[in-house]
């Protein structure tokens, strides 16, 4: 039962009644009463004023004056200038709880119909995944999980980013560098074994590149951007990367084996990481599958006179009277660039699953490549252009400042797993409560606190923000923290365990509700509303300060009523269901984050 729908429903009805006229849709205005006034919800009388004609006292007055002597729901009411603040019964939140109780999935949605694609990860195959992925993966996640709550139909899926002149840097340091070292012979994990060579090129870069400045009769360290951008295209190293990266679009047998052995070692690595953070897809897309089709849309779009050829061969469209600039499609050798396969996955996604919306879960300095996307696909013809949506996410700094990949200062998502598992686990044993837990549990515990701390601490700041991340600060078990609400769902589970030992059963016995137990319903009622707030929003935070709120209300309340104490049965019987329901609602807003809540910890 929404409140604010039973209200206008009612309001409308009054209006009818009172003035004799239909209210014109959108006109009557309901809100949440503001904290400094008493009420539930709120009507703004001042679009009424033309059916009344009368002040908006008067109308409030009025409407108020009917409401209460019509509907047992309404309590009291109070009039505050043009406002109209009105008080729900207890009766009524008592009805509310019955039906949030009864349900079997409270706060799923009914299917919409819509089919969206989620595209998050997009991880390169030349280095491992980090923080910033980490983000990315968690945000994906979580937002596909509000979707499907919200209704829709979800597709995950992965593009790969398996190509370009980045693999082909790993791929020349292992080469020059690598004296056949594997993983199995080096005991190191696929992905940081090659991103490991991505780093070394950049090493030789810069020693090339130094050397080259010298010959020139410069000083390495007094030269000037644009002097050192010109010296490394003319290392060897450079050469070399973009010469190999000429041969693998050309189909080169020998590139194609060496890039087909490490990208192999680079998925296995991930895969390891994407089980750890319980990440899953639906389907992954390759850019080396994709990015032919690309180019034949460039092709056709250039046929059409949709783009044009410079005279270096390079392929560009112009988008300067859309009041942009003019980007590259085809670079002048005929290798492709991220948007040419972008429109080819672009296109294959929609033949294949005919989408009603595509997001990209991408970070913000990606803002100007998916404006350009979704114009250039417009442009050739595909009215589904405007379904894409760019989630356009804010970066994960850290104390010491950004991260550097091709220099190493990353901090790698495999470790950050570790490092949170072994913070979990030293937090946990300090409390000295795990004694009667084998090793096993334990471990099950340590991780899934490790990672309900991260992810909730990643997943609670709204997406477009940039954050600073302290694993520290995340595993806190008070405040707004997964661990808090992970405490909070095992101390009510510790509750019902002790009913359920004692014979004591949970039900819905229609007692009156303390207003402390109204404030928990009024939470829990508007669980399916915030769900939908938050799909149409793409901002899972705001179910993630959701379950915080729900579980913050309820420690305040465990710690003034008794439970199982009351001498009452009845009454004690319905809070423990009230607990029970708000365990539920709890573990489903926590799954909707991809967060485990631990039976008892």
């Amino acid at each position: 039962m929404n409140l604010d729908s039973f209200i206008e429903e009612k309001v409308a009805s009054a209006i009818e009644s009172l003035y004799g006229a239909q209210v014109p849709q959108g006109a009557v205005q309901i809100s949440a009463t503001r904290k400094e006034f008493e009420g539930d919800v709120t009507l703004v009388t001042f679009p009424l004023l033309r059916i009344s004609r009368k002040s908006p006292e008067a109308t409030a007055e009025e409407i108020g004056a009917y409401l209460k002597a019509n509907l047992p729901q309404v309590e009291s009411y109070n009039v505050v200038k043009g406002f109209l603040n009105i008080k729900i019964s207890p009766a009524y939140w008592c009805d509310v709880f019955g039906e949030i109780a009864a349900a079997d999935d409270y706060g799923q949605a009914a299917p919409t119909g819509r089919t969206v694609m989620v595209e998050f990860s997009s991880p390169n195959t030349n280095k491992p995944l980090h923080l910033g992925h980490i983000r990315n993966n968690l945000l994906g996640w979580s937002v596909s999980r509000l979707l499907e709550a919200a209704g829709d139909k979800v597709i995950k899926v992965n593009l790969v980013n398996d190509r370009g002149i980045h693999i082909c840097k790993s791929m020349y340091a292992w080469l020059k560098r690598g004296n056949g070292v594997t993983p199995e012979s080096s005991g190191i994990k696929g992905d940081h074994l090659v991103g490991d060579y991505y780093v070394e090129f950049n090493n030789m870069l810069v020693e090339e590149t130094d050397e080259a400045l010298r010959a020139a009769g410069i000083d390495p360290a007094e030269a000037t951007p644009e002097q050192k951008a010109e010296a490394q295209k003319n290392t060897e190293c450079q050469k070399a990367a973009q010469s190999m990266l000429l041969k693998w679009e050309q189909g080169d047998a020998e590139v194609r084996e060496l890039w087909a052995k490490m990208n192999g070692w680079v998925y296995d690595g991930f895969d390891t990481t994407y089980r750890n953070l319980g990440i899953s897809f639906d389907k992954i897309y390759h850019e080396s599958q994709t990015y032919l089709l690309g180019k034949s849309l460039v092709e056709e779009g250039l046929s059409k006179g949709i783009f044009y050829r410079r005279e270096d061969g390079s392929v560009w469209c112009d988008l300067t009277g859309d009041g942009l600039d003019e980007k590259l499609l085809l670079r002048g050798d005929g290798t492709s660039v991220y948007m040419t396969q972008d429109l080819g996955t672009a296109c294959r996604r929609h033949e294949e699953y005919g989408f009603d919306e595509m997001i990209y879960v991408v970070g913000n300095e990606q803002n100007y490549h998916f404006q350009v996307l979704k114009l250039i696909l417009g442009k050739l013809g595909f009215d589904w252009a405007d379904a894409i949506y760019h989630l356009s996410y804010g970066m994960v700094e850290l104390p010491e400042g950004k991260m550097k990949s091709r220099e190493g200062t990353v901090v790698d998502a495999d470790d950050l797993i570790e490092k949170m598992y072994q913070t979990a686990k030293e937090t946990s044993l300090e409390s000295g409560k795990l004694e009667d837990m084998d090793q096993a549990e334990q471990d099950k515990l340590f991780m899934m606190l490790g990672l309900g701390a991260l992810k909730y601490f990643i997943i609670k700041v709204d997406p477009r923000k940039t954050m600073l991340f302290d694993p520290r600060e995340s595993i806190d078990f008070n405040g707004n923290t997964g661990p808090f609400i992970q405490y909070t769902h095992a101390r009510i589970k510790s509750v019902l365990r002790k009913a359920a030992v004692q014979g004591m059963t949970a039900a819905v016995t229609s007692e009156a509700l303390l207003p402390k137990e109204i404030e928990l319903v009024k939470i829990m009622a508007g669980f399916p509303d915030k769900i939908k707030e938050a799909a149409a929003a793409h901002s899972p935070a705001l179910v993630a300060n959701y379950a915080y709120n729900l579980a913050k209300e309820f420690n305040q309340y465990y710690h003034d009523v008794s439970i199982l104490k009351e001498t009452d049965e009845k009454v004690r019987s319905q809070r423990l269901m009230l607990i029970s329901t708000i365990a539920r609602v709890l573990v489903k807003a926590m799954d909707i984050l991809g967060i485990q809540l631990p039976e008892r910890m």
